[in-house]
């Protein structure tokens, strides 16, 4: 059914939010289209998706309004947000819910808006065969499980993807979240039976007394509190996520498409513990990371040693916000990066779209963003999680007056950046290259594995292998990956894949 509406639709009810609360509900599965009013059947304009992130607890950029996107794109692109469920509506996971109900229901929610813009975007005036899919940390993270989705299966409902500063937290087999399932059937009044009587019982239940069970406790083994900031995640459940997505990744198990990779500088920056030791960072990883031990934690905080202070925090706070940040948002982006490219070059294994032969369907870029603002600056938190939005879609796009403090530097000293990103992200929308239509004078953006050869300067040849494009207040330009974040990253892998051997 399509609706036409004067008000955004409720957003999916989140972790911890009271039920019933104003503009939250558990039925929320919306979409929002918006499209060029002289836009017709047989326009076939270029479709842009964007998921919403939220940590996979909550709806967090559900109502943004992308009217302005569409009116300085020329009213070339036709563009779709939509919500998807969140914390123990779209991730409760047990062998119960495997035999009757649906593991990751968030994330099938999102291939079901997939497979019903391949269906009916035509009708809006788009074009269902040239849709970009583009996501925000969990959103970002999203994305990057569809690549890999029922082993790296093509079913042609995208044609490229934008990861903007993705969250990869880790991913769990079901078998690892019986406890989850068990606290929630103790807090609803549905222990003492069979798992099927339970299923059964839940679902008798009215919403708000599953809303009240949906909220964070401590991993087994852990303190309360604190509770972990990301309790509900998706799991390997053997059929959308057949193995970890790290694993499909190295394995080549991906759906090849151009994509565009990207983070903040100070990704870590809003989730870190305000730490005043290193026991205070070990302790905050441990809690959020419950496979890790000791010597885990002993490694860690050989490779983030004490950073020069930062404002209105404590002495530790710099080094755990670098810690998380690249532990969850950047070095993830990094290493997928580098399997996408080992993995799509001459000789692999293709699933090229049949309708994407005219592009190269392996072309990968990457970005950091590194745009100051005075009031991030004086709080400590340099340049934060996301803070690239509102140059992509446009301060206004994010709220009531621009998005009210927070992102008031984009109608003043900042206002030169948002017309150079969009230019760029409408480019790789319309192009799948950000390069084909971007803002007259804007440098261009070179590929990430561009290949450096012959008798060039290693930083030029750094820039071209693992280049990413740079943006700040006062323009963009090409940078290669430092090497001490390179080191870090594969610490990471490691660990990551230690852990992976361990389950």
């Amino acid at each position: 059914m399509i609706l036409i509406e004067s008000q955004y639709p409720p957003i999916c009810l989140g972790t911890g939010a009271w039920y019933p609360s104003d503009g939250q509900d558990e039925d929320c599965l919306f979409a929002n289209v918006w499209a060029p009013t002289n836009a017709t059947a047989t326009s076939k304009l270029p479709v842009w998706v964007f998921i919403q992130g939220g940590g996979y607890v909550a709806n967090t950029n559900g109502n943004w309004d992308f009217t302005e996107v569409v009116q300085e794109s020329g009213h070339s692109v036709v563009m779709v947000n939509f919500n998807y469920r969140v914390g123990l509506w779209g991730f409760l996971a047990s062998e119960g819910v495997k035999a009757d109900g649906a593991l990751n229901a968030g994330l099938l929610d999102q291939r079901m808006l997939m497979k019903w813009v391949k269906a009916h975007i035509a009708a809006f005036g788009g074009d269902p065969d040239h849709v970009v899919i583009h996501g925000a940390s969990a959103g970002a993270g999203s994305v990057a499980m569809h690549l890999v989705a029922y082993g790296g299966r093509n079913d042609n409902l995208f044609v490229g993807g934008m990861a903007e500063s993705i969250f990869f937290p880790a991913q769990p087999y079901v078998s690892e979240l019986e406890y989850q399932f068990d606290r929630v059937v103790s807090q609803t009044g549905c222990r003492g039976m069979d798992r099927a009587q339970q299923m059964a019982c839940l679902r008798s239940k009215d919403t708000a007394v599953l809303q009240a069970a949906n909220h964070a406790q401590a991993f087994p083994g852990r303190p309360e509190p604190p509770v972990p900031l990301f309790y509900w995640t998706p799991c390997i459940d053997g059929d959308f996520l057949q193995d970890l997505p790290y694993r499909l990744f190295e394995k080549g198990q991906f759906v090849r498409v151009p994509m565009v990779f990207g983070t903040t500088t100070d990704e870590g920056s809003v989730f870190a513990p305000n730490a005043a030791s290193p026991s205070d960072l070990t302790n905050f990883f441990r809690n959020n990371y419950p496979l890790l031990t000791a010597n885990d934690t002993a490694s860690i905080l050989s490779h983030y040693p004490l950073l020069p202070p930062l404002p209105a925090h404590n002495a530790w706070f710099p080094t755990a916000s670098r810690a998380y940040g690249e532990a969850t948002f950047i070095c993830p982006q990094h290493n997928i990066l580098t399997y996408l490219h080992s993995r799509s070059g001459p000789g692999s294994a293709s699933n090229h779209n049949s309708h994407n032969n005219n592009w190269n369907s392996s072309k990968l870029y990457a970005y950091r963003y590194n745009v100051h603002d005075d009031g991030n600056a004086a709080q400590g938190l340099g340049v934060p999680h996301v803070f690239d939005a509102p140059a992509i879609f446009g301060p206004d796009a994010l709220g009531p007056g621009g998005g009210g403090a927070a992102f008031a530097s984009y109608k003043t000293y900042n206002a030169r950046v948002v017309p150079l990103v969009r230019g760029y992200w409408l480019s790789f929308v319309r192009a799948l290259d950000p390069n084909a239509c971007r803002m007259a004078g804007a440098p261009r953006w070179g590929e990430w594995g561009g290949g450096g050869e012959g008798e060039e300067e290693e930083e030029e040849r750094e820039k071209k292998e693992k280049g990413r494009l740079v943006v700040e207040t006062e323009g963009a330009r090409m940078e290669g990956v430092d090497g001490a974040e390179e080191e870090r990253c594969a610490f990471w892998a490691g660990l990551g894949r230690g852990r992976m051997e361990q389950r």
